[in-house]
C-alpha cells in the first residue's frame, strides 16, 4: 500500500556539502543522514552492526569505543549544524550513531536484547520525555546534540537492564 504524499513526512535536506565536507560526511552517517524518511531510525540501523562489534571486545574497550565516538559527535554536529545554519539538522545522525551502542553494554547479545534496545532507543530518542525534551529544547550545540540522545540511551539501557534483571 503506498502512503499518499500528502501524508508522508519527508526531512530537510541536508546541503550538498555532506558529500564534499569529511566532517559533514561523518556527521551526518556517511551518507545515510541524507536518507529523505526517518534519518535518525536509518543511523541508529547503523549504529546496530558496530554494536555487535563492540560486543565482541573487553568492555574497558567498549566503554572506551562509546567516549570517543561521543567525543566526536559532540565536535562533528557542532561543526556541522553550525555550517548548515541549524542547531539540530536531521541529517546529523552521528548522535544516534554514537549513543545508541550504550544501551547495550553489559547486556546479552541476543536478537531479542538488541530489538528491545532498538525500540526503547527509538521511542525516547523520539518522544522526547523528561529531561530529554528539556535538553533538546535548550542546549542548541554540539553537546546538546549530542547529550540528549546520550540521555535516551542511558534511560533506554535502565529500562533494559531491568528487562535483563526480571529475565
Amino acid at each position: 500500500m503506498l502512503i499518499p504524499t500528502q501524508y508522508q513526512k519527508t526531512t530537510q535536506r541536508p546541503p550538498h556539502t555532506i558529500w564534499t565536507n569529511p566532517i559533514h560526511f561523518i556527521t551526518c552517517g556517511f551518507g545515510l543522514g541524507a536518507f529523505p524518511w526517518m534519518p535518525g531510525t536509518i543511523g541508529t540501523l547503523f549504529a546496530v552492526p558496530i554494536t555487535i562489534m563492540l560486543s565482541h571486545t573487553p568492555i574497558w574497550f567498549y566503554i572506551l569505543a562509546c567516549v570517543i565516538m561521543f567525543l566526536i559527535g559532540i565536535y562533528g554536529c557542532g561543526k556541522t549544524n553550525k555550517d548548515f545554519g541549524t542547531s539540530d539538522h536531521p541529517a546529523a545522525v552521528i548522535d544516534e550513531i554514537a549513543t545508541f551502542p550504550i544501551v547495550m553494554i553489559g547486556i546479552p547479545l541476543t536478537w531479542y536484547y538488541l530489538l528491545i534496545a532498538f525500540c526503547l532507543f527509538r521511542f525516547f530518542d523520539i518522544v522526547k520525555p523528561w529531561p530529554i525534551r528539556w535538553v533538546d529544547q535548550h542546549m542548541h550545540n554540539g553537546f546538546g546534540v549530542m547529550f540528549d540522545d546520550l540521555l535516551a540511551a542511558l534511560i533506554s539501557y535502565a529500562v533494559l537492564l531491568t528487562i535483563t534483571f526480571f529475565a
